[in-house]
């Protein structure tokens, strides 16, 4: 009995020990982003309501709109992995996000007219628009509000109107837990499954972990960095619960005139295809690209991505160069 007793002590302290470490590993990290988070972006007082972002960079206006999950953060390392270099880099927090407040219209139309009322404050009469997964739907607003506003649009994986096939992911065992997590703004709860069990989150993201697992090192750094990108869950939790339950009306995409490209994959777990090629048959003369791999965050085709916007950018006349873009063209 007193070696079961002794036993149990030792199993006692180093669960106590082994918790504690992990705690204090995940303050120190919750910290450390928080701080991140807190440095890097203004607010702009507008008459829509404050709006914080990112203005970053030389060269092209280009409107970075990020996806669930995100914030100015997002939309700056968006833009660089799958644009590049060469432009100035505008990232808003959308409704929800960081420090955007809700307003009390939160539809994506509002979020269209805020998206122009940023441009307009910070002098920018026209920009190329690069929307991203629930991001591409206040890009479309915009573009649609605004068209005099917008040089080039550009939508990634992007989580439109459904046609047929809604954007969705499954509910399966692992994304129960993820979707706990989000819903009750675990920032714990996220970190531990970024830190034990990094594929249920990979996943939830919409990418198949073992594509992740055969990827170069470079891209694999890319994905995990995408999934903290989401942390802190809590400062980001009034934008996700708005973005899950959206409005989304069959928009007058043929109405669009700025050049347009569409792109996604058909292994995207969200389902992103379908809207995809919904969106490239409706809107004149826009540019669909699919690959076959990559999942939602186009794992292992960043940089054909980023060479395919700069050649539809050079083609469409919005940007001088693919390689080196200078100027915004008129069109």
């Amino acid at each position: 009995m007193r070696r079961i007793g002794g036993f149990l002590l030792v199993l006692f302290i180093a669960i106590a020990t082994t918790t504690g470490v992990a705690f204090l590993l995940y303050r120190n990290e919750l910290g450390r982003l928080r701080d991140a988070i807190s440095r890097g972006s203004l607010v702009a007082n507008l008459d829509t309501g404050p709006i914080e972002y990112a203005d970053s960079g030389a060269g092209i206006p280009l409107l970075s709109i990020h996806g669930a999950g995100g914030g100015f953060d997002q939309g700056l390392a968006l833009a660089a992995d799958l644009v590049g270099e060469g432009f100035r880099v505008i990232a808003p927090s959308r409704f929800g996000y960081l420090r955007t407040p809700v307003p009390k219209d939160p539809s994506l139309a509002a979020q269209g007219e805020a998206h122009a009322a940023l441009l307009s404050k910070l002098n920018v009469p026209k920009a190329v628009v690069v929307g991203v997964s629930a991001g591409a739907r206040s890009a479309v607003e915009l573009t649609l509000r605004h068209p005099d506003k917008v040089a080039a649009l550009i939508l990634i994986v992007p989580a439109l109107y459904p046609p047929t096939s809604p954007v969705s992911i499954d509910v399966i065992r692992g994304n129960k837990f993820a979707f706990w997590a989000v819903n009750a703004g675990g920032d714990f709860a996220w970190w531990a499954a970024e830190n034990i069990a990094p594929s249920i989150l990979i996943r939830f993201v919409g990418v198949r972990p073992a594509l992740v697992a055969v990827a170069p090192q470079a891209e694999r750094d890319r994905v995990m960095s995408f999934v903290r990108s989401v942390e802190p869950l809590s400062r980001r939790l009034s934008g996700i619960n708005i973005d899950s339950t959206p409005e989304l009306d069959k928009l007058p995409l043929e109405e669009i005139t700025a050049p347009t490209m569409i792109i996604s994959a058909r292994d995207d777990l969200f389902n992103t295809l379908p809207t995809a090629e919904f969106a490239a048959a409706k809107i004149p003369g826009a540019k669909l690209v699919v690959y076959d791999t990559g999942g939602h965050l186009l794992v292992g085709q960043a940089q054909e991505v980023r060479t395919a916007v700069r050649t539809f950018l050079a083609g469409a006349g919005v940007i001088t160069s693919s390689d080196s873009p200078r100027q915004v063209l008129p069109h």
